[in-house]
């Protein structure tokens, strides 16, 4: 048995480049759609603790429609069943990755975003509107400064579920990481090589990030005991 894995990873050799090449465009789908994320889910956050009905009857609906529904439900819907019903052909599925992805990301940065807001003291509110501060202008240059520090763990988090969760991806056809490893196990007809290779590959990325997370972390409870 021992043999016959060993074989399998020598048969498999040429294609590892191959595999670990999609580990950028695996980042790339997070990255991107932790951008769009950030910038909705600060927008949606701002409506959820507006006083503007409409707006953060919006905003909540649409927390509550991405968070109550499966994330490969909803890029199978905008890869296949929107182009369709529109009549649209040759959909970009990174494109449509992406989106899908940061629209998903953008339900849950929101709420990350709008506890980092209720955790800023309420002072800094109170002391900007005695000091005639504009509401969008405190938020701007006051209160969101001060929440982002608050949520930048959190927000790491969202970024390595994002990665993690991009794995999906491959259902569209984009060559990620998951992707790549199940090209090379059709062109062998061998599955344990490849997979594991792609299993080993996800959990490296996900220590990196995971540190990362975790020596920004420190960084920031030092900045604030100092």
């Amino acid at each position: 048995m021992l043999t016959s894995l060993l074989n399998g990873f020598k048969t498999i050799a040429p294609s590892i480049p191959y595999i670990i090449n999609g580990i950028w465009v695996t980042l790339g789908i997070a990255l991107v759609a932790a951008i769009i994320g950030f910038v909705l889910g600060t927008l949606l956050s701002l409506c959820k603790i507006g006083h503007i009905k409409v707006l953060n009857g919006f905003a909540r609906g649409y927390t509550s429609l991405f968070r109550g529904t499966p994330l490969i439900m909803q890029l199978a819907l905008a890869y296949f069943a929107i182009p369709q019903l529109l009549g649209l052909s040759n959909v970009n599925a990174f494109l449509c990755a992406v989106l899908t992805f940061g629209l998903n990301s953008g339900a849950y940065m929101s709420e990350i975003i709008r506890s980092g807001i209720n955790a800023v003291d309420k002072g800094q509110f109170e002391a900007a509107s005695a000091l005639g501060v504009r509401y969008w202008p405190m938020m701007k240059d006051i209160i969101l400064p001060q929440a982002i520090k608050n949520i930048l763990p959190a927000m790491m988090n969202e970024f390595i579920t994002l990665t993690k969760d991009s794995a999906i991806v491959s259902t569209i056809s984009v060559t990620d990481l998951m992707r790549r490893s199940q090209i090379v196990s059709a062109n062998y007809f061998l599955y344990f090589p490849p997979m594991f290779v792609a299993f080993i590959l996800y959990y490296i990325v996900v220590m990196i990030l995971t540190f990362l997370g975790g020596w920004l972390e420190r960084r920031l409870n030092r900045s604030d005991q100092s």
